[in-house]
């Protein structure tokens, strides 16, 4: 960063130094002036070039920030259309899972004796109807626990093949649940991908912020240049003004030196001339100062 200009080097000029200098000492000292004011604005230029050059940086950063911002957002929206999906379709899924628990809940296939069991247990009842003697009430009770485990038996084939449709249910849920777990992962993935842009947004502009402080003190030290530059101006001029006032007063007692002396050179060459009249006779020298005043 830019150092405070060396205020050793500036030239101070008082109301004093105008009014008392001779017209010499003001001459070099408007030099003086003169060199420290375009040495100031040499330096003034640079800095307004240098604070120019951070406020572009400055700007850059900021559309880089602004271009992260933008494809965060843009990401998120993109987030948010896959979690609404992936809800959507988890919601999807758990309906047709508590279908399925309902189907299975429905054909009680866990309740009573498995299919094998019933076809065990016939097959045991009519063993025995046909092994042993019995009375016409056993028989009859026999015969009626043999129905009784055939239609339990048929039942409960009726019901396994309904399972098919419960099964074909279960897969369709369990397809959904899959492509609501990859609209998951998408969501994981771009969640990801926004916050990196996020952090580089942020990076972005606190660098910003930083060249921002950067230029706005060179703009101070230029500012300090400037007015230092514009303080030699106006000295320089004022210490102009004043050669020119006795540039003027010169030139007036000149013309009033010459006056004066043109005044008696006329006197003078008067009174040549009206001895000239009274008959003396004139040296080479009155005649020249009579030819020099028109007088002859």
């Amino acid at each position: 960063m830019a150092e405070s200009i060396d205020e050793s080097e500036n030239i101070e000029v008082t109301d004093d130094d105008i009014e008392n200098k001779s017209k010499g000492e003001l001459i070099k000292l408007a030099g003086q002036l003169r060199d420290r004011r375009n040495d100031l604005n040499q330096l003034a230029s640079e800095r307004a070039s240098s604070r120019d050059d951070l406020n572009a940086k400055t700007r850059e950063k900021v559309d880089e920030a602004q271009e992260h911002r933008e494809q965060r957002d843009e990401l998120n929206s993109q987030v948010q259309e896959h979690k609404e999906k992936r809800n959507e379709l988890n919601a999807e899924a758990n309906e047709l899972f508590d279908q399925v628990e309902e189907m299975k809940s429905d054909l009680e296939l866990d309740e009573g004796s498995s299919i094998d069991q019933l076809k065990e247990e016939i097959e045991d009842l009519e063993f025995k109807q046909q092994t042993e003697v019995l009375n016409p009430e056993e028989e009859r009770e026999l015969i009626e626990k043999i129905e009784d485990k055939r239609e339990q038996l048929q039942e409960k084939q009726e019901k396994l093949d309904q399972t098919g449709d419960v099964e074909e249910l279960k897969a369709e849920a369990e397809e959904i649940r899959s492509e609501a777990s990859q609209h998951h992962q998408k969501v994981t993935e771009l969640a990801d991908e926004a916050q990196k842009h996020h952090n580089q947004m942020i990076e972005a502009y606190r660098e910003a912020d930083e060249i921002r402080d950067e230029a706005d003190e060179m703009h101070e030290k230029f500012v300090e240049a400037q007015e230092a530059a514009d303080q030699h101006h106006e000295d320089f001029v004022r210490v102009q003004k004043r050669l020119r006032e006795l540039d003027k007063k010169e030139e007036e007692e000149e013309r009033s030196k010459r006056e004066e002396e043109q005044e008696a050179a006329r006197e003078e060459a008067e009174e040549i001339y009206q001895k000239f009249k009274e008959g003396e006779t004139l040296d080479t020298e009155d005649l020249m100062k009579l030819q020099k005043t028109g007088l002859l």
